[in-house]
């Protein structure tokens, strides 16, 4: 009987698609270089020392470089990434941005809570007393215009890499990461011409947390095209297989919708 049971269960293992990568010490790397991030972003305001921010940073590039290589290694030339990993892949993707939703559900908890039921402390009123906010129709409709043609930009090229036409989906793409760019640098204007800061109340607080957080996810998206877009341009990518790709598409358009909800919450209806 226990032999029969052992019979089943390797039969049963056997017939279940799984993915064992090969040992990697980059996770735990990584982690211990992300950790030099937030602690030396602290001692860089508070003590006003950049070595250990400046390290966290250039350490985790480089472990990011070296991680994507074994990973781009796996999938395009060694043929690891079959279509069950695929599945698995897709599925991982599915919830890591259902995790930056819930990360972002906090600000706007965080800001709705404040404002529809502003207390005495800020005025009674919101905006707050004192709080002078950017005028929704100029710099931020010009960047959510900037993050919606970004949007058209990549879908086109997605369905260019479905048609096999790679040219212009690295056209798609290169143009998507300068939309990007071109963003970051809008929100960099416009952050220098805030007559608050992030130490003004509950309003500077929310807004520069829930906009800078989300510039941050646009330079993070940003990396993740022009990663994308090197690799197409080196052919790893295949009207049927472009995971990568996948992952990078899909992330660029929670970020487009993320903007969306700020932009009417916070710099049109806040206002």
């Amino acid at each position: 009987m226990n032999m029969l049971n052992l019979k089943n269960l390797i039969s049963l293992v056997i017939k279940t698609p799984f993915h064992l990568v090969e040992q990697s010490p980059w996770p735990i790397l990584t982690s211990f270089a992300l950790l030099c991030l937030p602690v030396g972003f602290i001692d860089l305001i508070r003590y006003h020392k950049p070595n250990l921010l400046v390290f966290g940073l250039f350490v985790t590039a480089l472990l990011a470089f070296l991680w994507w290589r074994d990973i781009v290694r796996e999938s395009t030339y060694q043929g690891h990434h079959t279509s069950y990993v695929v599945k698995g892949l897709k599925l991982g993707i599915s919830l890591f941005i259902l995790s930056e939703v819930c990360f972002f559900f906090a600000f706007f908890w965080a800001y709705f809570h404040s404002s529809l039921a502003p207390s005495i402390e800020v005025g009674a009123v919101w905006p707050p007393v004192g709080i002078q906010t950017l005028d929704p129709f100029q710099v931020p409709l010009l960047n959510t215009s900037v993050l919606l043609l970004s949007g058209v930009t990549i879908t086109w090229a997605h369905h260019s890499i479905e048609e096999g036409k790679y040219k212009d989906s690295s056209i798609g793409l290169f143009i998507t990461f300068l939309l990007g760019l071109y963003f970051l640098f809008l929100q960099y204007g416009e952050y220098m011409e805030t007559s608050f800061t992030i130490a003004d109340g509950i309003y500077g607080s929310v807004f520069f947390m829930a906009t800078g957080f989300h510039g941050l996810h646009v330079a993070v998206g940003a990396t993740f095209i022009l990663v994308c877009t090197i690799r197409n341009l080196l052919y790893h990518f295949s009207t049927k297989h472009h995971v990568g790709f996948l992952g990078a598409a899909w992330y660029w358009h929670f970020v487009d919708v993320v903007w969306l909800f700020l932009y009417v919450s916070i710099y049109w209806w806040g206002s």
